[in-house]
């Protein structure tokens, strides 16, 4: 697989990278999941060119880190971990809140490095801006991570513009975390364009709608508990039938090109721009393989407008409101 750069002082990953969440929570039941056809999962990664890996902190808390850390075990020359900070976790559950003070961030850094049994950590995120403290005080931390050694780039997730510019200014940032995919485009307006004006790499999650896009998927009424999307407010009831028929034209150009509507969906995120790279999760390789065929599909300028045009009727929030006050906009 081809890669991409990320960021000015060039983090090199291929060009689809692997969001190992789902390997331990958020979506589907604890049933559903399976440990070896995880590891399995990632390790054929590895055999189709993806090298990059995204999992955090507070993904079980702590099992999903511990996941990947097994998992790359003997494999860590030549792929990158990006994991995260930031979330109050209390009792081995998450917590109500938010933490990126400095001694939070370096102890969560050595649990981390721990967890993934590494030296470094290749791309530390945090995971949610932490408005009780300066950007430039928690940036400046990682900076002195960066001069140890412990981890190699930067990165920020779910931040608004003003933060970003702040915190590229204390150090390098190679890339920013966000949803962005053919449903979401929050992000064009105004931190896209600030990305491309700093060198910043973009690195969607969810790019393919929490699987909405994909047509594989059930209204919310019909998922599990503990599925993540049961609450989503674009998996309910008007919203739902509306994003439905909004997600008939990915579809329908799907089979005009003999290809899936999930390799569509990340076709046109990397037809977007040569600094983004998605991390389409999975914890199954049927469909990590189907997700890799997504880097050598094209997308004509016809064909980017059409889809362009029919998801400006995506109804709903990403978000319920407390997930909302969490967003650095």
């Amino acid at each position: 697989m081809q890669k991409r750069s990320l960021g000015t002082e060039g983090l090199a990953v291929s060009a689809i990278g692997l969001g190992c969440m789902g390997m331990s929570q958020s979506y589907g039941t604890a049933e559903e999941r399976d440990e070896r056809e995880s590891i399995a999962t990632i390790h054929r990664a590895i055999e189709l060119g993806v090298n990059f890996f995204d999992t955090a902190e507070v993904y079980g808390p702590f099992t999903n880190e511990q996941l990947v850390g097994r998992a790359l075990k003997g494999r860590r020359d030549g792929v990158i971990i990006a994991t995260k900070f930031g979330f109050k976790i209390q009792d081995g559950k998450m917590a109500e809140g938010v933490d990126s003070r400095p001694a939070h961030i370096r102890d969560v850094v050595e649990a981390s490095l721990r967890r993934l049994d590494t030296d470094r950590i290749d791309l530390l995120y945090q995971h949610r801006v932490d408005r009780n403290v300066p950007i430039e005080e928690v940036v400046g931390t990682m900076s002195e991570l960066v001069r140890e050694g412990k981890v190699r780039f930067l990165g920020l997730s779910e931040a608004g513009v003003k933060t970003i510019r702040r915190a590229h200014a204390t150090h390098p940032i190679a890339a920013v975390q966000s949803e962005y995919s053919l449903w979401e485009r929050n992000l064009e307006p105004d931190i896209i364009p600030a990305l491309r004006e700093l060198g910043i790499g973009l690195v969607p999650f969810a790019p393919l709608g929490r699987g909405f896009l994909t047509g594989t998927v059930k209204r919310s009424e019909e998922l599990p508990d503990g599925d993540f999307r049961k609450n989503d407010p674009r998996y309910q009831g008007a919203n739902f039938d509306a994003n439905a028929r909004a997600a008939t034209a990915v579809h329908d150009l799907a089979k005009q090109k003999g290809a899936t509507a999930g390799q569509v969906a990340l076709a046109w995120l990397l037809h977007k721009g040569p600094n983004i790279v998605p991390i389409p999760g999975t914890k199954r390789r049927s469909y990590l393989e189907e997700n890799a065929g997504a880097a050598s599909l094209s997308l004509d300028a016809r064909e980017m407008a059409a889809l362009d045009a029919a998801m400006e009727s995506v109804a709903g929030p990403r978000y319920n409101a407390p997930q909302l006050e969490m967003i650095d906009r």
